[in-house]
């Protein structure tokens, strides 16, 4: 079967990354009953530079014939000011219905985390964050901008489907992990939009009795991930809070250049997303040190995503594979190989199963 996927690299190392995940796409392609039809974009700073926008003005129509977008990472800010270069990021998720952000984070074997005493198994957590409201809707102003008198007002949304499928997507993910379910909230100071929260989870938390439950405001839950990994299985959170949440956990991990995400139109009616959590890093752009594992395990997601399950497991068991051998690593993790140098890794690892 032909999978029509878009590739949107975008900036700084999400172009370097996103070639690595293609080149093991393309390598599953050898060894499964799978093609895949790419088609590249080269939409944000190099779109800007001959164009003087980041992308066209039906970009939108133009990705909704594909089933996925492989997206590598967004923002130029010597270019682009970082709040009109993810414009197309968010727009996306919400155009595209994109309701479940899925982020994952693990200590892997072979890495190590910059929390004392951590062993494999006691950092596995998956964040539900919810993808398409909330905290990033562009919904507010500014009022006599530049006087004495300048007011902005920013207005989370929060509407009862929205919070209620994250709320049940995150139990049913429950049930296939660990039965363990912890909703970030803060509604000891945001006693509209937060209790609204809690009062979701209480209505849906009935129909999952086999579900341990538990609710913790979002800054003991920063400190939780830090002294407690081990306690969270399965965290949901609002957008702006598991935006923050899963990029802490991804530190905690070893390394964010480990983290993978999917961004996911649960009913298919749209494309969904796949995206390495970390973003275009222009500090170390072009320099081909760039760790490709965690774009390359979004690519995994995705497959998993369209069915191939198989697929998933057999990428997700390589990079664990090539990571535990430590003969091929970035300098992140404490090695000196190159972006492609892994990959090509990864690829022949694949080739050789």
């Amino acid at each position: 079967m032909t999978h029509k996927i878009a590739v949107y690299a975008g900036d700084g190392i999400g172009i370097e990354v996103t070639a690595e995940a293609v080149k093991v796409l393309k390598a599953v392609e050898k060894i499964a009953d799978i093609k895949f039809d790419f088609t590249d974009f080269n939409w944000s700073s190099r779109y800007y530079k001959e164009t003087g926008k980041i992308k066209p003005d039906d970009y939108l129509k133009v990705l909704s014939d594909f089933e996925c977008v492989l997206l590598g990472a967004i923002g130029c800010p010597d270019l682009i000011p970082d709040r009109i270069a993810v414009t197309p990021l968010i727009e996306m998720r919400q155009t595209f219905d994109q309701y479940i952000g899925l982020r994952p984070a693990s200590l892997m074997p072979g890495v190590k985390s910059p929390l004392a005493d951590i062993n494999l198994g006691d950092l596995d957590i998956y964040f539900v964050r919810e993808n398409s409201e909330g905290e990033y809707i562009n919904c507010g102003g500014r009022f006599k901008p530049g006087t004495d008198d300048e007011v902005a007002i920013q207005t989370n949304i929060h509407t009862r489907k929205g919070v209620e499928r994250i709320i049940r997507y995150g139990f049913e993910m429950a049930r296939k992990r660990n039965k363990h379910l912890t909703l970030a909230t803060k509604s000891n100071a945001l006693k509209f939009g937060m209790t609204f929260w809690d009062d979701v989870l209480a209505d849906v938390q009935g129909e999952y009795s086999d579900v341990t439950v538990d609710k913790c405001y979002i800054d003991a839950l920063c400190m939780g991930l830090v002294q407690k990994p081990k306690f969270y299985d399965v965290i949901v959170a609002s957008n702006m809070f598991g935006d923050i949440l899963s990029d802490l956990a991804g530190a905690c991990s070893g390394s964010i250049g480990l983290s993978p995400s999917a961004n996911i139109n649960p009913e298919k009616v749209a494309p969904s997303m796949f995206e390495p959590v970390h973003g275009s890093a222009p500090d170390i752009a072009g320099k081909g040190i760039a760790n490709p594992i965690a774009a390359i395990r979004s690519a995994a997601m995705m497959l998993d995503f369209l069915g191939y399950n198989d697929m998933f497991k057999l990428i997700e068991n390589v990079c664990i594979e090539s990571l535990e051998d430590r003969q091929v690593t970035t300098p992140d993790l404490g090695g000196s190989a190159t972006t492609s140098e892994v990959g090509d890794d990864i690829v022949n690892r694949i080739l050789n199963k």
